[in-house]
Parts: C-alpha cells; structure tokens; sequence
C-alpha cells in the first residue's frame, strides 16, 4: 500500500471512546510512580527544530489566540526528551513522502506559564463565563486542562519533564492541517473524539475535514507509542506519569525536566 493509502486509511478509523482514558486520567499524578533507576530518568533534552523538527513556542509569540500576548516567562525553546525528539522524527518520516510534517506549539513549559494558565487566566475565564463557578468545581474544571504547577520531584505538571508535546500536523512548511478548533480551545470542542458521533444531517465538511485529520493524528502518534490527552487533540506525551496512567503502565520514565 502507498503511503497515501496507508495515510488515508488512519483518516478513516475511528478514535474510539475516551470515556476510560477520562477516568485514567483522574489522579494521575498521585497513583503512578516515577522510577528513577531506569536509564531513561536522566535523559538529557534536545531542542525540538536541532533535531530537524518544526515548530514555534505558542506562549513566546503574541500571535496565540485566544490570548494575543506573550505569557511572561515563556521560552521561545522547544525542549523535549531525546527519546521523545526521536519519536516525533520517525512520525515525521513516516509521513514526509505525503508532504506532511509535525508543527509542535509547546514542549517544556516553565513554571511560571504554567502556573499563570492553572492560577490565572484559566479560573478568569471560566467565572467570566459561569459566576457560579467556584471553589473545588472551578479547580476541576481548570485542571481538565491545565495541570497545577508544582516543585514536587514525585508529581511535576506533565509538560515540566519535557516528555509531552502540544502538536499538530501541516504541509512541509505550510498550513496546518484543519482541526476543528483553535490550539489551546481549552472546552468541549478540543475534546479528541468531538467529531467522533454527530448526527449525520447536521455534519458539516468543515466537521468531516476535523474529524480525519484528528484521527490521522491521533494514529500516527499512537502507533509510535504515545498517549493523547483525551480533552486535548492536539497533546500527547510518551514516558511520564499522564503516558503511564493512560497506558496502563505501572510507573513513568521522566520526572522534572533539566533544562541547559
């Protein structure tokens, strides 16, 4: 088959059901172990475009909606694990003869971006839109998407080991690829299996369009192993605690990351 063929078949296979990779998710930080005797936990980090990947930090650049400034203390770095790197390479040649390469928005993510989303801009935004919201319901809402910061070495935010990545996929140097939502739609539209099962008289191409290249990306990423946040399209991570519990495995390689 030609990598067309193979291409467009992953378009057409359907993601499946997220609802047990939710409930994976939930306390992920505080049930999987890091495991700091394996060869992986001192992996020492590349920069993402070094390694021949493409990519442009979303937080370093005020041309990020839906926030349209740059977050203070953001890095326009792109560090990941070497392991990781070479994943992200064999994904990308795997799909280089169709044209297409990975465009990765965020990879390690100081301390201080993370904590103005979780602390910050994501609680503002939600009371903005529901005043109700408050106390114990609002912090489960903020962190279906943004992970508390934290300095303990036993449960770091998934992007501070530099094993997760926020991505997408485009033409080799040209238009990403329609996803159905902006990077960072942190709501129900980012969900990865949004366009999984609407009703067929109200789909629209632009839904359709959304839906194949979600599940190309999805496939692509998960047949070399990674994980996908299941309310996030466009984050995966290989070899920290999210990858762990969402792959059933019994501890993560990565803990905090060592950046230069």
């Amino acid at each position: 088959m030609s990598v067309f063929g193979v291409l467009e078949e992953l378009r057409g296979r359907p993601i499946g059901e997220q609802a047990g990779a939710r409930a994976a998710r939930k306390g992920f930080r505080q049930r999987i172990p890091i495991t700091r005797d394996n060869v992986l936990f001192s992996e020492p980090v590349v920069e993402a475009r070094d390694a021949g990947l493409a990519g442009e930090n979303f937080y370093a650049s005020g041309r990020n909606p839906p926030y349209w400034h740059r977050v203070e203390g953001a890095t326009d770095k792109l560090w990941l694990r070497k392991s990781v790197a070479e994943k992200l390479a064999r994904v990308n040649g795997r799909i280089a003869a169709a044209g297409l390469e990975l465009f990765l928005y965020d990879a390690w993510r100081p301390r201080a971006v993370q904590a103005y989303f979780h602390d910050v801009w994501m609680p503002r935004e939600l009371q903005r839109r529901d005043p109700s919201l408050t106390g114990a319901a609002l912090t489960e809402e903020v962190e279906r998407y943004w992970a508390a910061p934290s300095d303990s070495a036993d449960s770091p935010a998934p992007h501070a080991t530099a094993a997760a990545v926020d991505l997408t996929l485009r033409w080799k140097g040209g238009e990403t690829l329609w996803m159905g939502s902006l990077f960072d739609d942190v709501t129900a539209l980012a969900n990865r299996d949004r366009f999984e099962n609407l009703d067929a008289q109200n789909f629209s191409f632009s839904d359709q369009e959304a839906r194949a290249n979600r599940r190309l990306l999805h496939w692509l990423m998960t047949e070399e192993g990674f994980a996908g946040h299941p309310d996030e399209w466009w984050h995966f991570s290989w070899g920290d605690q999210m990858w762990a519990a969402l792959t059933s495995g019994a501890s993560a390689h990565y803990g905090m990351a060592t950046i230069p």
